[in-house]
């Protein structure tokens, strides 16, 4: 019985009635393509989101591919804020790309290492030196935040436009009952002869 009335109060914008205004009415069906809007264009911009993330990924993926170089000189420990050492450290680093060119560039190596040490460095098609590609889980979160990101747009842009658009109409339904209340002001006190 309850919800009965809940649907029918929240539907009296579409049934005939003396008060209702042609604003109610509009914004009846700002309403109703607003609910559309975000019931089929939200999971679409989701799923659109997710799936260029990975693409991205899988082609960052593709185009990186890892090699060995070699420490230039040594690595000092990183000494972190809190005193302790760990994480890592620009240094210099020197690889021979698949072609036999030799090439020198900085990259993020861990910290106390000695010169000549082999670490594993990213490189790019052209040979340059690279952030790591994401791992397939990194892209999976990626792809997931995308997606919700994206479908989370569409419902805030929808719903920002009803609220935009609820704005000027209350503006029009408050200028409409003013000139009523005028024109009801301007009769009172004659009398009906």
């Amino acid at each position: 019985m309850h919800g009965k009335r809940t649907i029918r109060r929240s539907l009296w914008r579409w049934r005939r009635n003396p008060l209702r205004r042609r604003e109610d009415v509009l914004e009846a069906w700002i309403l109703l393509i607003v609910w559309l809007v975000i019931a089929l264009l939200g999971p679409v911009a989701g799923v659109l989101g997710a799936e260029i993330s990975a693409h991205s990924a899988a082609q960052r993926r593709a185009e990186r591919h890892a090699v060995t170089a070699t420490l230039v000189s040594e690595v000092p420990h990183n000494v972190l804020a809190d005193g302790t050492t760990g994480g890592r450290v620009d240094a210099t680093v020197r690889w021979t790309a698949p072609d036999g060119t030799r090439h020198t560039g900085k990259a993020a190596v861990d910290g106390g290492l000695k010169a000549g040490s082999r670490v594993s460095v990213w490189t790019d098609r052209q040979d340059r030196l690279t952030p790591a590609p994401p791992t397939a889980t990194q892209a999976g979160v990626d792809a997931a935040f995308m997606g919700a990101a994206s479908s989370f747009a569409v419902v805030t842009t929808a719903a920002a436009g009803y609220y935009g658009a609820r704005s000027v109409l209350n503006r029009r339904r408050r200028a409409a009952l003013e000139d009523e209340w005028q024109q009801i002001g301007s009769q009172w006190g004659r009398t009906a002869t």
